[in-house]
């Protein structure tokens, strides 16, 4: 494989995608609608910023022997206002990412190109490497002009990143376009394994509906099968005084789980209620049993990998809460760092990177030894 020749078909390839009438129009709706999401997050974010100042002027004023003493409020940050933009990227995002790789290789099965473009000096290996590099490339650009609105939206309304913002904001990119290659991986595969645009189109869409939507209901459900049926509450036992309660969620399973310390008062003494403490136990092992039923099924989904992710770089701290639902007290005042948020979730990124690579691989094999007559 010569690089020349590799770089050739990919600047070709990008050259195609970006003068594109679909790329084009699939392009500007995301940038339009991102663009609406960054002001809507904008006006959330002044409003956080007014209560946090709001919050500060109050505190000077509270008794410093008080109950709120040496307590201060959050300031909130500008990753705050990406959610938006994340949420329309697992939609448009995606669809933008399918749109480039659907008709990458049975557009040239349908127009008889292929065996034509076999007959120049350029290999197999370069052909499928090229168009992969140049799909790739467009949406590296896609991504690049998203994120470059969004900091000169930033700026117009006087909003400056510093620098650890301005870090998370690239790592959020990134992580935003491992999602777009993982649809744009099976688009490329489908558009190789099929002979028409249209049938590569209909399987793409499939998959899509199946790791987007389905995939995450069945994990929801095989969860549930799979952990046993929900603790109950002793009966016998007189009912406990709550001294203590923690309230925690996760949003992968979409439910919520309440950890209350339950203690009964005998003489004006605080015991704990053994039968109570046991059932806490037990119904933390039934909600970790199922966490973890329904989080392996999600690695295999995208949008739940990029959601977790994205997720750590734009709220740290929902990330750390969801993530250890029992070891994290929600209401810390010390903010979890991003590296701390990114190493609660390392195996969703790894399988943002593994899920197109593998799909890339798929694609790579069946190219070389498809029969091109």
């Amino acid at each position: 494989m010569a690089l020349d020749r590799l770089l050739n078909v990919a600047r070709k390839e990008f050259s195609d995608h970006i003068t594109s009438r679909r790329f084009v129009i699939i392009l500007g709706l995301l940038l339009v609608i991102s663009a609406i999401g960054m002001h809507s997050g904008i006006g959330n974010y002044n409003n956080m910023l007014e209560s946090y100042n709001q919050q500060l002027q109050h505190m000077q004023e509270v008794d410093v022997d008080g109950p709120y003493a040496g307590w201060m409020p959050e300031k909130p940050s500008i990753m705050l206002i990406f959610n938006a933009m994340m949420s329309y990227m697992t939609t448009l995002g995606a669809v933008l990412a399918i749109a480039i790789g659907f008709d990458l290789v049975s557009k040239e099965k349908e127009t008889r190109s292929l065996k034509s473009l076999l007959s120049h000096p350029v290999y197999r290996d370069e052909i499928i490497n090229g168009k992969a590099l140049g799909g790739i490339a467009a949406l590296g650009f896609a991504m690049v002009l998203a994120l470059a609105i969004s900091l000169a939206m930033l700026l117009l309304f006087s909003i400056v990143p510093t620098l650890e913002e301005f870090a998370a904001i690239l790592i959020f990119g990134a992580v935003s376009l491992g999602f777009l290659l993982a649809y744009f991986a099976i688009a490329l595969t489908m558009s190789t394994v099929s002979r028409e645009s249209g049938n590569a189109l209909i399987y793409t869409l499939v998959i899509f509906f199946t790791v987007s939507t389905l995939l995450p209901v069945l994990g929801a459900m095989a969860g549930d099968a799979l952990a046993g049926d929900r603790p109950e509450p002793p009966q016998s036992a007189p009912m406990p005084t709550p001294v203590g309660r923690t309230v925690t969620g996760t949003a992968s399973g979409g439910y919520f789980t309440t950890s209350v310390s339950k203690a009964v008062v005998h003489g004006g003494e605080v015991e704990v209620d053994p039968e109570w403490q046991q059932y806490e136990e037990d119904v933390k092992a039934y909600t970790e049993k199922r966490m973890l039923i329904n989080d392996v099924s999600n690695l295999l989904s995208p949008q739940m990998n990029y959601f977790k992710a994205a997720m750590a770089v734009t709220n740290p701290r929902i990330a750390v809460m969801m993530n250890s639902p029992y070891s994290s007290p929600p209401m810390s005042q010390e903010t979890p760092g991003l590296a701390e948020a990114l190493g609660k979730v390392w195996m969703n990124i790894a399988a943002l990177i593994v899920f197109p690579s593998a799909f890339f691989a798929a694609a790579y094999v069946k190219f070389m030894r498809m029969d091109i007559r």
